[in-house]
């Protein structure tokens, strides 16, 4: 009885996921508040069997210090503009930053891949919340605007979230 009712909740477990690879999903789904974070963006098809041709992040408010990886035979553009507020990093103070990343180039819908960015995570954001980053992925014929934020299960267009994390307590060291 007891394997069956643990081959029953995986077969659920697999399920209830089975949707989500449908979706452009971040690989990592939590990250720490006050610390860099590596977004991994998957993107596992294109538009109803159409070529991804460019994949655009917005960047939301409170995540600063952008940097895009650069992909081979794909071009790599940064919008800039003025946040809506003031964080310091490292001391500075810094009131503009990349807001959106665009790759373009060609992904066909039979293939998967990756789109890769570092950020500062400000301590601005809340721990306990789900961040989003809307994207845009527009292919050959089609567009797919995995924009909505609402966090609500069961839409056909969530927006990648990320579960924002308190940050470990910090020691205090005497030397």
């Amino acid at each position: 009885m007891k394997s069956f009712l643990l081959i029953s909740s995986l077969a659920l477990a697999l399920s209830a996921a089975t949707p989500a690879l449908a979706h452009i999903t971040l690989e990592t789904g939590e990250a720490t508040i006050g610390s860099y974070y590596k977004a991994v963006v998957r993107v596992p098809h294109g538009c109803n069997g159409s070529a991804t041709t460019q994949v655009r992040v917005r960047i939301p408010e409170g995540v600063v210090a952008v940097k895009p990886q650069p992909k081979a035979q794909w071009t790599l553009d940064t919008t800039e503009g003025d946040y809506a507020a003031t964080y310091t990093l490292h001391g500075a103070k810094i009131t503009t930053g990349v807001t959106e990343i665009s790759w373009a180039g060609t992904l066909p819908d039979a293939y998967y891949d990756e789109f890769v960015f570092r950020a500062y995570l400000t301590t601005a954001l809340k721990a306990g919340e789900t961040l989003y980053f809307p994207i845009v992925q527009a292919c050959a014929q089609g567009v797919e605007r995995w924009i909505d934020i609402s966090g609500k299960p069961d839409v056909s267009n969530p927006a990648p979230g990320l579960k924002l994390l308190a940050p470990k307590a910090q020691h205090a060291h005497s030397h």
